[in-house]
């Protein structure tokens, strides 16, 4: 069956739109600054044995699908054959209409295999074999397969404790594709978690300082910063349900750190106090070393208690949250601008309601020092779809300058996602064509066509300077 919807004009819907993607658009490399792609996959070149391996493991997102679907746990994440998997997989794959999962999957076979059928129950074995074929050649080792989609740069994210050795051995390498990392330290912040005081304990083998206060918790998280500084590292990433930012002194969050790591309970306000003192902390310290800190603000993680303890976290049981964010996410950049120390910062909201107050905050802290020095990120998660997209550039052009806008990134375990690059730029392309044809835009293609290849590629590259 012939997948004739996904054309070389897919997504484009007037001849203005077109020149944009294909003239401008397309050919311009990828800097993907923020996935969880896996490092050692990348420096020791891996070729996987089969589509599920590179394509079902991991992938959350068509979890979620297959089970809304009635597949049974096995064909997930169970001890089905990877074979029987892929073929649950292609029998849900029909039933995801108008989910973004569709576009994705059919996108994906296209771009990196050449298979242009709609994937069902009835071809699910020959596309199997046929992608296996490929998949087990050189060709389509991890670096081949970025290089296929024009990837640049490779941002993974690690924990404090990482001792990098991958991308330590990348480093080393002849491979023509940048990997970096970026500094993860949210279960140093989470002091409520239960599992906070052994998490402490490695950070302190870690970095071969003893964590007997508040203070020499600082000097470790400090170490290793600059650790990671020491191998490349220019980004941080935090994934928060939101920031906390009250009032706290030095004093009270000793007492805190202490009463935690003695095993006692603490109470909301002294949780919060903490959360406040050391994302300060952080943050101060990324401005210090020069780097860009992000923000993935709004997940509500881990409702279903039973699967979370029968399959563990990020294996598909988190959704939308609806917190108050405005406040102490404004306290939190105004305490930092206060003191001169706040650096380029992106902020990621999960839920769309947060989508103009998000584009309205950035410009409070934009002060001129560097073009589009706080950015709002791209529709993240739940919301890197078409409609989520198209809402947040809006928001962002209504409220603040598109122009300036960083672009897209793949927040991705996988290491057939890239297509989702091209999934954003056809979506930039189109609506601005949209707006020549009606007259809302001057019908300057080289100059929009700039704009547009500013924010697929050239405003990254600028920004993050990798």
């Amino acid at each position: 069956m012939s997948k004739t919807f996904i054309t070389d004009d897919f997504l484009l819907n007037n001849k203005f739109a077109r020149e944009l993607y294909h003239n401008y658009a397309k050919q311009m490399p990828i800097i993907d600054y923020h996935c969880h792609l896996s490092p050692k996959d990348i420096a020791e070149d891996r070729i996987f044995k089969n589509i599920s391996e590179v394509w079902i493991h991991g992938d959350h997102y068509k979890w979620r699908a297959m089970r809304t679907f009635g597949i049974d746990e096995k064909y997930i994440t169970g001890n089905a054959s990877d074979q029987e998997k892929f073929e649950k997989w292609a029998e849900t794959v029909p039933f995801t209409l108008r989910n973004p999962l569709f576009h994705w999957t059919h996108l994906e076979l296209q771009r990196y295999f050449d298979i242009d059928e709609l994937l069902t129950e009835e071809n699910a074995d020959d596309i199997y074999d046929k992608t296996v074929e490929k998949l087990n050649s050189q060709e389509y080792s991890c670096q081949n397969l970025l290089k296929k989609m024009n990837v640049e740069v490779v941002c993974t994210t690690e924990d404090p404790v990482d001792n990098l050795e991958y991308h330590q051995l990348h480093a080393k390498s002849d491979s023509t594709i940048k990997m970096s990392t970026s500094f993860r330290p949210d279960k140093s912040i989470l002091i409520e978690d239960n599992s906070y005081n052994e998490y402490i304990n490695t950070l302190e083998k870690v970095s071969e300082i003893v964590i007997d206060s508040y203070q020499t918790l600082q000097n470790a998280l400090k170490s290793r910063i600059q650790y990671f500084d020491e191998n490349g590292c220019k980004l941080s990433d935090h994934g928060l349900s939101y920031i906390s930012c009250v009032p706290f002194t030095e004093k009270e969050v000793e007492e805190i750190f202490k009463k935690r790591r003695n095993n006692k309970v603490l109470n909301t306000a002294e949780v919060e106090k903490f959360k406040s003192a050391i994302s300060l902390f952080l943050a101060e310290s990324y401005h210090e070393f020069g780097w860009v800190q992000q923000f993935h603000l709004g997940a509500l993680r881990n409702n279903n208690q039973r699967m979370l303890q029968k399959l563990g976290p990020d294996t598909g049981w988190d959704s939308i949250a609806d917190y108050s964010q405005a406040e102490s996410l404004s306290r939190f950049l105004n305490t930092l601008d206060s003191k001169d120390k706040l650096t380029k910062t992106i902020l990621y909201n999960l839920n769309p309601a947060d989508n103009e107050m998000l584009a309205t905050m950035i410009g409070n802290f934009n002060d001129g020092t560097v073009k589009g020095k706080v950015q709002f990120g791209s529709g993240w998660w739940f919301l890197d779809q078409k409609d989520g997209i198209t809402k947040q550039i809006n928001a962002l052009s209504n409220m603040g300058l598109i122009s300036t806008f960083i672009g897209m990134l793949t927040d991705s375990r996988s290491f057939l996602s890239y297509p989702r690059h091209e999934y954003f730029r056809r979506i930039l392309c189109n609506i601005f064509g949209e707006e020549i044809e009606k007259g809302e835009l001057p019908n300057d293609i080289e100059w929009i066509g700039k704009i547009i290849q500013d924010i697929s590629y050239n405003n990254a590259k600028e920004y993050f300077k990798f």
